[in-house]
């Protein structure tokens, strides 16, 4: 979902407008994350402090491979997290070569998206550059006053890898590992605190157990299952060499080691 700003207002008073949300395979509204997340960090709350040491520890990773692992994650598109996804999938996924898998992917996301900003809506936190400055992965002017919690990234990754895993159940160690390191990739970014990239991934974890329930997503989950088989066997796997180095980047958690 977009969104553009109405008037020259302060921040607290800015009124949004909504664009593009469709339904996939849920009623829109169909989850209210209000009722089952945390309510935002608030100045004096212990997590609130810890999403400020993290954002400042993050600075060290400034033109790291890290970063610029964070910086390709930036593109939100479908087919982007879908190429995201090609060595923990083991498959060149895509819109063209496996149509079946991208409409699964797209429809779910839809829901999981359409849950996560009526709760960004509802919390409107600031993003951690607006609290603390500080250098970010993807230009500011891009994100606009769009709000922090949940992170709307940390959702669609974490959706495309719950997804993966239910289409390739074999391989949902690798998959669901590469949607954490998608997810923390906005933490490295600089552009979601800590807290927003957690509950980013309960946010699509939550939908999710709704939309793996109609007949629809296991309708088209189904045909996903036999496109990836056929694409196992007729497709040659992603670049060896370029994946074992994607698994080392990501293997350990951004946030392994972080002192106090």
């Amino acid at each position: 979902m977009r969104y553009w700003m109405v008037g020259i207002v302060p921040l607290a008073a800015v009124a949004l407008i909504a664009a593009d949300k469709e339904p996939g395979y849920l009623p829109l509204h169909a989850i209210d994350l209000t009722k089952v997340l945390p309510p935002a960090p608030q100045e004096g709350d212990i997590r609130y402090a810890t999403d400020r040491k993290i954002f400042k520890a993050m600075k060290a990773r400034i033109g790291s491979p890290r970063w610029d692992l964070a910086t390709s994650d930036v593109d939100l598109a479908t087919p982007a997290v879908m190429r995201d996804f090609a060595c923990a999938t083991g498959i060149a996924l895509s819109p063209t070569t496996t149509p079946a898998t991208y409409r699964l992917l797209d429809t779910a996301s839809r829901d999981t998206s359409n849950a996560n900003n009526d709760a960004k809506d509802q919390y409107r936190r600031l993003r951690p550059f607006w609290i603390d400055k500080g250098e970010t992965c993807q230009p500011k002017k891009d994100l606009g006053k769009s709000y922090d919690y949940p992170s709307g990234h940390t959702t669609k990754g974490w959706t495309v890898g719950l997804v993966l895993a239910d289409a390739l159940p074999d391989r949902a160690t690798p998959i669901l590992t590469r949607a954490r390191a998608y997810g923390e990739s906005r933490i490295v970014c600089r552009v979601h605190n800590f807290s927003a990239v957690e509950n980013g991934r309960l946010s699509a974890t939550v939908t999710m157990e709704a939309v793996r329930a109609t007949p629809a997503y296991q309708a088209d989950l189904a045909a996903a299952k036999a496109e990836l088989a056929a694409a196992r066997a007729s497709t040659p796997a992603p670049d060896a060499g370029a994946c074992a180095a994607e698994a080392a980047l990501i293997g350990p958690s951004v946030l392994a080691g972080l002192k106090d």
